[in-house]
């Protein structure tokens, strides 16, 4: 059993603060453990995702869902905001009609400037703050990859 045959899998660039604040957050977000945490500099992501090259992974979050699906960016957050109850009403918005359009050149956007936005924002510092909530599903992977 792997991380992606037990969840949806969320692949995100650990060196950057803005994003492994984002992932903490969800953490707490994911009250029913429907998604796996891993960055990308780990050696998992390769079997997890053989078709993301590099650059693909350095240039937006990814997920590859339980189905083998897998959304980018924008797409990727609403994907898995709709399995957060407290991310749920705001992850409908995303489903009117344009607003992906927009999500997804604002998300560009961050992406592009993230490591400037970590360090406007002070991300690295809350990132010291908040913990990231222990979870079972990321539990096993670790377990797994022992």
């Amino acid at each position: 059993m792997n991380a992606r045959s037990v969840t949806n899998v969320v692949l995100y660039d650990g060196d950057c603060s803005l994003c492994t604040f984002q992932m903490r957050v969800i953490t707490w977000l994911d009250w029913f453990n429907t998604v796996s945490l891993i960055p990308i500099a780990d050696p998992r992501t390769r079997e997890i995702a053989p078709r993301l090259t590099q650059t693909d992974l350095h240039e937006a979050i990814h997920c590859v869902a339980a189905s083998g699906r897998i959304y980018r960016g924008a797409r990727c957050l609403r994907f898995i905001g709709m399995r957060m109850p407290l991310a749920f009403p705001l992850t409908l918005l995303m489903w009117l009609p344009g607003v992906i359009d927009v999500a997804e050149i604002f998300y560009r956007w961050i992406s592009r400037n993230r490591y400037l936005l970590s360090k406007v924002f002070g991300c690295k510092e809350a990132c010291a703050i908040m913990p990231a909530r222990k979870r079972s599903n990321e539990q096993v992977a670790e377990v797994e990859q022992l």
